[in-house]
């Protein structure tokens, strides 16, 4: 059983409550509605320019990166070409250093093979060996 049907079975009436003095009810009063709400256009339009200030530094930049690429290709072609002229030149070097090149361009220029050696000494300043001459060939 519950309390509230105990006291009601077993208990003698409450007693009223004493009566309170009434207070007074809060004032109303009329409170406007809001004059305008923000409108919600910069924020759109800021965000509109954010959007379109990005896909502009993309575009430039996918730009940029293109023309670099165009750039190192003709560089690439340019060293390669460079390269090839090089490994001509260094062929055309070993043949000119040949002994064969190098007689042929001394007898172009009027010299002549000497036939024998001599030596110098320097300890003594005397000179061995029998320098000759050469004769034109």
């Amino acid at each position: 059983m519950s309390a509230q049907a105990a006291a009601r079975v077993g208990a003698a009436p409450r007693p009223a409550r004493p009566a309170v003095a009434p207070q007074q009810a809060p004032r109303l009063r009329l409170v406007r509605a809001p004059a305008q709400t923000r409108t919600r256009v910069p924020f759109v339009v800021a965000c509109m320019a954010i959007l379109a200030g990005a896909l502009l530094t993309a575009l430039l930049l996918n730009t940029t990166m293109a023309r670099g690429a165009y750039e190192k290709q003709d560089l690439d072609l340019e060293a390669a070409r460079l390269a090839s002229t090089q490994q001509d030149l260094s062929a055309e070097l070993d043949r000119r250093a040949s002994a064969a090149e190098l007689a042929a361009s001394a007898r172009a220029l009027g010299m002549v093979q000497a036939r024998s050696t001599g030596w110098l000494s320097l300890a003594d300043g005397t000179v061995r060996g029998g320098p000759a001459v050469g004769a034109a060939g």
